[in-house]
């Protein structure tokens, strides 16, 4: 479990490395703000939420605390704003952010309804554990890196290095520790490979429910692309995407292969202000020493993060 105490500790490492109270957690020179802008990365999406549900104490929390069905969009909107927050954000914001996810997640605890993979029916669970914590931040790692590279031009051996020292400040900011995360990104793509192959990794009935609500087209008004549909499926591991029910047939194939094809193409040739999220811009400006974000970011803000601004007075 990561306690108050254990998250200010945290963030009080967090405090020593960070770029600055104005640059925040991480700053314009690091490798973290170059991946993290690229809108580009909304391709991985599916698959983070897919492999956060695969974890079933994930999933149970999800279906008995979350509004996920009920308001997919305001989860997207929660999620990110609460990511860019902490990547993006100053440094006051990025604490406020981290402190706001801790509360939360304190109050999401529970028994697992049925047996699933390793964990007995009546065996609790908290938003706070560790293990929690650790796969939900290693999914949005990896995920984001995976992203990026199926469209633009991947990392070096040395700045993938340089990316996962980064994700090791960010998962401080969960609450994680330095022993609770790999030295490098050999050890953790080494945990990731051990995750994907290992049982704790079992999709849940109600995990297979959430999946087939939002990529299943249960809700016309929310039916998402067939490509991307196919692409999320294809990210997955083998025995998880079986595990979800999701087929992918040769017309599917086609469907991803096609709308990658069209978007390597066509995404590197767009303009900086289309092409990089809302809150990245935000943050540009407040290095300008701009009190605002022009009308323009705060409504790319309105679409990644449900609101116009991301920075708040005061401290956190």
């Amino acid at each position: 479990m990561v306690s108050a105490t254990d998250l200010e500790l945290a963030l009080d490492r967090v405090r020593a490395c960070a770029a600055g109270p104005v640059p925040g957690v991480f700053g314009p020179d690091a490798v973290t703000w170059r991946i993290d802008r690229e809108a580009v990365i909304f391709l991985g999406a599916g698959r983070a939420l897919l492999l956060q549900l695969a974890h079933p104490w994930v999933a149970a929390a999800i279906a008995e605390h979350s509004r996920t069905l009920a308001d997919p969009i305001g989860r997207f909107h929660r999620t990110f704003d609460i990511v860019f927050a902490m990547v993006f954000g100053s440094l006051d914001r990025a604490m406020l952010s981290s402190r706001q996810l801790h509360r939360r997640h304190s109050m999401i605890v529970g028994e697992m309804p049925v047996a699933v993979g390793p964990f007995a029916a009546g065996s609790r669970y908290c938003a706070n554990d560790i293990p929690s914590l650790r796969w939900v931040h290693a999914t949005l790692v990896e995920t984001a890196l995976m992203a990026h590279d199926l469209v633009l031009p991947p990392l070096s051996v040395e700045e993938r290095e340089r990316y996962w020292a980064e994700s090791r400040t960010f998962g401080a900011l969960f609450g994680l520790a330095g022993d609770d995360l790999a030295a490098d990104w050999s050890g953790f793509a080494a945990h990731m490979t051990a995750m994907a192959q290992s049982d704790t990794l079992t999709v849940s009935p109600a995990a297979r429910e959430i999946a087939a609500q939002i990529f299943g087209g249960a809700r016309p008004w929310l039916r998402l692309p067939r490509w991307y549909r196919a692409l999320t499926a294809s990210l997955l591991p083998e025995r998880l995407r079986e595990g979800f029910g999701f087929e992918l047939d040769a017309r599917d194939k086609e469907a991803a292969d096609n709308a990658l094809r069209w978007i390597r193409r066509i995404y590197p040739k767009l303009p900086d202000r289309l092409r990089y999220v809302g809150p990245y811009q935000e943050a540009q400006a407040r290095l300008r020493g701009e009190p605002q974000p022009d009308w323009m970011t705060r409504g790319l803000n309105r679409l990644w993060i449900g609101r116009s601004q991301m920075d708040v007075r005061g401290k956190g």
